[in-house]
Formats: C-alpha cells, structure tokens, sequence
C-alpha cells in the first residue's frame, strides 16, 4: 500500500518556478550529466511496485548511472541487486541532499513518487536536464494521472512514456538462496500494516495461527520492530488456544518480528511455503518472489493494489465496494476488512492451489 498522498499540493508561484529547472533530453542520449535520479521515497510495498519501472528507467537511459532517492535499507538492497546503481536517502519529500555527481545538476529526473506537484517540485530543485513526471500545475510536460489505475501499471505507463519499455513481468525478483532449512516450507504470517484502517483483527489471527500449528503447519508470526508486541499477542494467545493433545504443537509456532532485515525477511518469504498478511510491502515481496499468498484486503481495492503477476498461486480476499472506498491510513480496521471471517481466511489456506514456477 502507498504512502502518496493522491492531492500532492504546492502553491502554483513554487510550481511554475521550479517547472523552469525541468528541460527537455531525449531518453537514451548522452545529455549533460551521466546520472538518472530516481525518486520514490516510501516504503517497502511502494518501492516492490516501482521495480518494474525503476527496470524501464534502465532500458529508456542505459549508458547512465541509476540513482534511487529513498529509504537506505529498502535502497540498498534494491542496489545489491542490481536494480539500482546508487541510494541518496530521503524520506517522503524533504529536499534532497545530493552527492557530487548530482549536486551540479544536468541529470534526468524521474519522479516514481507521487502525482505532482510537491513531489515534482522537490526534482525540479536538483536542476535536472529533463523531468519525468505526470503533468500537474506548473508542470504541463506529461501523461495525465488516472486515479483507478493499477500502482504497477501507473509508474510503467510513465516511464514507458518516455522512453523506456516496462510491464508487469518486470516485478520478478531473483535472490540468492537465504532461509535455513529449518524456516524453508514454513506459513508465514504478518499480522500487522502501517495502518489500523489494514490491520485485521489480532485475535483472528491467533486463531488462524493455532489451526495452522494444529494441523502440523510450522508457522513463523513476522512485523518490524514496531510490530513486537502484536506479533507477541498473536503467538502467545495461539499457543493458549492449543490444550490437551493439541498442547505439543505450540513449538510449531515462533516469533521473527523484530528481528530481520529487509533481505532476511525477503529469503524467508521466498522460502516460505505461504505467505498470508493484509495489504502491506510484505505481500508485495511474495508477488516478486512467485510465494502463493492468502491477502486480506481493506479500504483499498486489490484492483490497485493487488497481485499483478501469477494471479494462479495468490488468493485475495475482499468484500468492498470500488464506488465506496475506505480509508487507507484510518486508525479503526476498514468494514470491508473486517468482513473477512476466519472460516473463509482458513477455507483458502486449505484449498487447492497451484504451484508456483520457480
């Protein structure tokens, strides 16, 4: 899920100045400056959907460096591979600090981040040979926005715009082999999200876990470091579920949030044998990784957000209405969400599914 706000705002006198910075360079041509600034600022999910692009960035300017502006932890792993050349940290849309071989200004800038035109301005501040962006006040080069377009499909129909040819195939991540053998086949679960809006219910998904462990399923609870303490409710209160002859499959179940890195978490989720989480960054992992995942959607339609690959291996779930929308960064969980019961959460955990290629 996103963290762009869909009314990125600036006033037209910031617009219309900083829109002068932003000339014309034809995709592929030397130009001034060896360098490609990319900018998406955001968080896991975001940066997984961007990859396509980011790939399209590659083909539209080959012969240049590629610079990602964002998290360092997503960034450098992206770099590591090979994704991207380079990571200038940023976070959401603070004026960037540039190195020297961006400072002087001359390179293209391609902004992956939002709408425009805040986010097309902090760009257009590096001094750029050529901005690529959706048009916006003060802005007028470029493709319209379309507010119900797939988040893949949006920043490929950019940057296939200006030069550089990308789709849907282009998510797939290849990583080296990571998980041990004792987390490899494992059910992943990751019960939390940026947002209470995204986050079903904490005792669902213990009872989801004790079912799980009951039926023989190792099962590892994941979430960042902000997450400890509802995966620690989650995994205790499943164990508390599991009596009598049930009682020995408590070991089953374990904790891990907290406790990975970003490439950590990527081997264990390409290891894993299911992934099952709400509309968050770790879903969008599985999708690049080809894990079959069970997602729990909310206030925001899988339409935009869901699967863009292997549709076959990834069951989502949502009761929604695209004409009644909820909101993505609400604190209560979302009615659509909370329509999704434990018996259908576990019916599609049981039921067929197709192998994944791997």
């Amino acid at each position: 899920m996103s963290g762009v706000a869909p009314d990125d705002v600036v006033t037209t006198a910031v617009a219309a100045g900083t829109a002068e910075a932003a000339g014309a360079v034809e995709a592929g041509s030397a130009g001034p400056s060896g360098e490609v600034l990319v900018l998406r600022a955001l968080g896991l999910g975001d940066a997984l959907t961007g990859v396509a692009a980011l790939r399209g960035v590659r083909r539209a300017w080959p012969d240049r460096r590629l610079w990602l502006a964002g998290p360092v932890g997503i960034g450098s792993w992206l770099r590591d591979l090979g994704v991207v050349d380079e990571v200038v940290p940023a976070a959401g849309l603070d004026p960037l600090v540039l190195p020297p071989e961006l400072a002087r200004g001359g390179h293209i800038a391609v902004n992956l981040h939002g709408r425009g035109p805040q986010s097309h301005a902090v760009l257009a501040a590096t001094r750029p040979s050529r901005l690529v962006a959706f048009a916006a006040e003060g802005f007028p080069e470029g493709p319209v926005w379309r507010a119900d377009e797939h988040e893949v499909d949006r920043w490929c129909r950019l940057v296939t715009w200006a030069g550089g040819e990308c789709g849907r195939e282009d998510l797939r991540l290849t990583l080296s082999p990571g998980a041990s053998d004792d987390d490899a086949g494992a059910v992943l679960l990751h019960p939390g999200a940026a947002s209470g809006s995204r986050r079903w219910p904490a005792d669902r998904w213990s009872t989801v876990t004790a079912a799980l462990a009951c039926e023989g399923r190792r099962v590892l609870v994941t979430g960042g470091p902000d997450e400890v303490d509802l995966a620690t409710r989650v995994v205790t209160d499943a164990r508390s579920q599991l009596t009598g002859d049930s009682a020995p499959a408590a070991r089953l179940i374990e904790s891990r949030a907290g406790t990975l890195t970003i490439p950590a978490l990527a081997d264990l989720v390409a290891g894993a044998a299911l992934l099952i989480c709400g509309d968050t960054g770790v879903a969008h992992l599985a999708t690049a990784l080809t894990t079959p995942s069970v997602l729990l959607f909310g206030p925001t339609p899988p339409q935009q957000w869901g699967p863009a690959i292997d549709e076959h291996i990834h069951t989502v779930l949502w009761h929604g209405d695209p004409s009644h929308l909820g909101d993505p960064q609400g604190s209560a969980t979302d009615v659509a969400l909370a329509a999704v019961s434990v018996e259908q959460v576990l019916a599609e955990i049981r039921g067929p599914r197709s192998s994944p290629p791997r």
